[in-house]
């Protein structure tokens, strides 16, 4: 009985449909027929439309606004479970609330805490999940976490450009351990924004630490929300004699006017991956499927084999 395999499945939530889909596609198999009914008052109901029973059930959906998101996946997890599934495992490409990750001032909740309570007391058995905000997140749950990294598409497109007299940036000091880690990979200098923030989302002033005049800058961060960090931080250096810039971000929030900002900014492109389905109309957006990283990653999940090979670099 040791060595029974159980069958995998997939199934989606409704905003995350399009991940799933194209992740069956590279792993060659079909997508779980899965029923949400919704009542009237806004509630609405999970089934699966098919046995699971001893199955290895992969759930994706990412968990971004509206709130609906991650309540579908806490029901598909709980749905899952009731109907006898061997496993669970989240694939959650973006993890929301997880700039929540600490008390920065008093009597605030750390919402990517309960977020994970959330999820295990669900019944999941492990997540997949990628370019979390904090890396602790991983240590808030109690099951595997399997933690992805968009380097590994972000790296061959910006081979792919053959640029020349490169500098890794980061738009805030927060980020400058992921920022360093593209530096490092790059053999490349990095340089540091310094920014004051007057509220949420609003910076009031920002410098730039090092040199980016006649560079090609590359600036790396996790998410882009409302886009006033990063576009601030490309005219900035655009004005000190930069070459180029170009924005890199793992999640595409971009909430309203960010794709306004983006698109009159001086940067030349705002590189994101699909983790968040972006339909906002930006001309300077530019895609990148992370679909193929997923699924080999569940691929691998599924047959008991090492990840660390997806990894380009942490």
């Amino acid at each position: 009985m040791n060595n029974v395999v159980h069958p995998i499945k997939i199934f989606a939530g409704t905003k995350s449909r399009y991940m799933a889909e194209e992740i069956c596609k590279y792993l060659g198999i079909e997508l779980g027929k899965m029923n949400i009914q919704h009542f009237a008052d806004g509630e609405f109901e999970v089934s699966f439309e098919e046995p699971v029973r001893g199955c290895d059930v992969y759930l994706v959906q990412s968990t971004f606004p509206n709130c609906d998101n991650l309540m579908e996946l806490l029901l598909m997890i709980d749905a899952a479970k009731r109907a006898s599934a061997h496993s669970v495992i989240a694939v959650i490409p973006y993890f929301g609330w997880a700039r929540q990750d600490r008390k920065d001032k008093p009597r605030v909740s750390i919402a990517a805490k309960l977020v994970a309570d959330l999820l295990m007391a669900a019944g999941v058995n492990r997540v997949i999940t990628m370019d979390l905000h904090a890396d602790q997140i991983q240590g808030f749950f109690n099951v595997p976490v399997d933690h992805l990294y968009a380097s590994s598409v972000f790296i061959p497109y910006i081979k792919s450009l053959n640029l020349e007299d490169v500098v890794v940036a980061t738009p805030d000091v927060g980020g400058a351990k992921r920022a360093n880690s593209y530096a490092k990979y790059l053999d490349v200098p990095l340089v540091l924004c310094h920014k004051q923030r007057a509220k949420a989302n609003v910076v009031e002033s920002m410098t730039v630490i090092g040199d980016v005049e006649g560079k090609n800058v590359l600036l790396i961060d996790d998410m882009v929300d409302t886009a006033g960090t990063i576009t601030k931080a490309a005219d900035l250096m655009m004005s000190k004699g930069a070459k180029s810039v170009r924005a890199f971000a793992s999640h595409a929030i971009m909430s309203d006017p960010a794709s306004e900002r983006v698109d009159n900014s001086a940067m030349t492109e705002m590189v994101f991956t699909n983790s968040i389905p972006f339909t906002k109309d930006c001309k300077k957006a530019h895609v990148l499927s992370v679909a193929e990283l997923l699924a080999d990653t569940i691929r691998r999940v599924h047959n008991n084999e090492s990840i660390s090979t997806n990894y380009v670099f942490k």
